[in-house]
């Protein structure tokens, strides 16, 4: 054996990655001066991909197998370095380790409440949050969007970008549904559906897919919260006073609880007043009291004093008390066809008419009679 054709067996290189972080979408195979071998063995496992750059130009990707490095499954490499069927020396590139993988459960929730108008509340704000999914699909893309030089890209580089994509579209998604609030809870399944759709042509940009997203809550503010669980324990409750009743029956009736004591408490009332009540009667020494007169009935009350109006002439003068009326009738002002108007009386009526005021009219003599005529 030569001994260049040993110290090529001896020196093959071996390039692979293992990874059990569960977070990391792409690493750099680490090689001093980047210098790989002609010849080497690349392994690539299910569920990764191989991006070679070669002098900060991406070269080749390779999918999940086992390759030897040569001139004849490298086209683009060796188009690059314009290599010979014949050359064997070693090469200068860099190998990224792309995770193909799904990475699941990553949350995304809103900072800021959604304001928007609902059917039954009128304006209101709401929160939500869940979790999603992404996946590299087009490893060289992602490559060269997103991860540049870093040589261990994890998820939290990525994830906020995307959470913010998401929550744009979330919101616009509960603003454009017109679906109430307290309908929400049986449609997140499609609220979800329809923001996955959404955001897709925008991280398709960078190489990924969105292969779920799920809303898992959407919550209103506390305060309306509480306001909402006092309407649904009153929709419970039922008719409130019966439920006093009952809750105070039912507390009544347990032993060892509160029930007893109001029970013992309600029958020493009971028996201290029916105590009282015999004590009484007995009076001091055992005589018994006489009856105490009975409360004289309090008066009726005065009865209202109506006013008077009077029309003549086309117009009306007052108000007048019944006083001053019998005054005016004394004197002649007033007259038994006198027109007079008091509140709840229907319309004007002759005063002789009305019967608190033709007693006015008794207490005068008639007009006297004519003379007899001379005999």
């Amino acid at each position: 054996m030569a001994l260049f054709d040993f110290l090529s067996g001896q020196f093959i290189d071996v390039i692979e990655w293992t990874d059990d972080t569960r977070d990391t979408l792409v690493w750099r195979f680490e090689r001093h001066g980047h210098e790989i071998k002609y010849g080497a063995k690349l392994t690539v496992r299910e569920g990764q991909a191989a991006v070679f750059v070669h002098e900060g130009q991406l070269a080749d990707v390779f999918t999940p197998g086992l390759y030897m490095l040569e001139t004849n499954n490298m086209p683009i490499m060796t188009t690059l370095q314009h290599w010979d069927h014949g050359f064997r020396s070693p090469f200068k590139s860099e190998i990224y380790f792309v995770s193909t993988n799904r990475f699941t459960n990553l949350k995304w929730g809103t900072k800021n409440p959604v304001m928007l108008r609902d059917p039954e509340f009128g304006p209101i704000r709401l929160r939500a949050y869940g979790t999603y999914t992404i996946k590299v699909t087009d490893p060289s893309l992602f490559m060269t969007e997103i991860v540049g030089t870093d040589g261990e890209f994890t998820t939290d580089e990525i994830t906020f970008q995307i959470r913010n994509i998401i929550v744009q579209e979330v919101s616009r998604a509960l603003a454009a549904s017109g679906i109430p609030a307290l309908d929400m809870a049986a449609n997140t399944a499609e609220l979800g559906k329809l923001v996955a759709e959404a955001i897709s042509a925008t991280i398709k940009q960078y190489g990924l897919t969105l292969p779920e997203l799920y809303i898992e809550n959407i919550s209103l503010p506390p305060a309306v919260e509480k306001a909402l669980d006092a309407r649904t324990s009153r929709g419970i409750a039922g008719n409130l006073d019966d439920h006093m009743k009952w809750k105070a029956a039912e507390a009544m009736g347990q032993p060892g609880t509160m029930g007893d004591a109001m029970g013992a408490g309600m029958g020493a009332g009971i028996g201290m007043a029916m105590g009282n009540a015999m004590g009484a009667a007995a009076g001091p020494w055992g005589q018994r009291p006489q009856p105490a007169a009975a409360a004289a009935p309090a008066p009726p009350p005065p009865p209202v004093e109506h006013v008077w109006h009077i029309a003549e002439n086309g117009a009306t003068r007052g108000p007048f008390s019944k006083a001053r009326l019998g005054r005016m009738a004394a004197e002649g002002e007033l007259t038994r066809q006198t027109l007079v108007w008091t509140a709840g009386q229907d319309g004007w009526k002759p005063a002789d008419e009305v019967s608190e005021l033709a007693q006015l009219f008794t207490v005068m003599p008639p007009p006297p009679p004519p003379p007899p005529p001379a005999g």
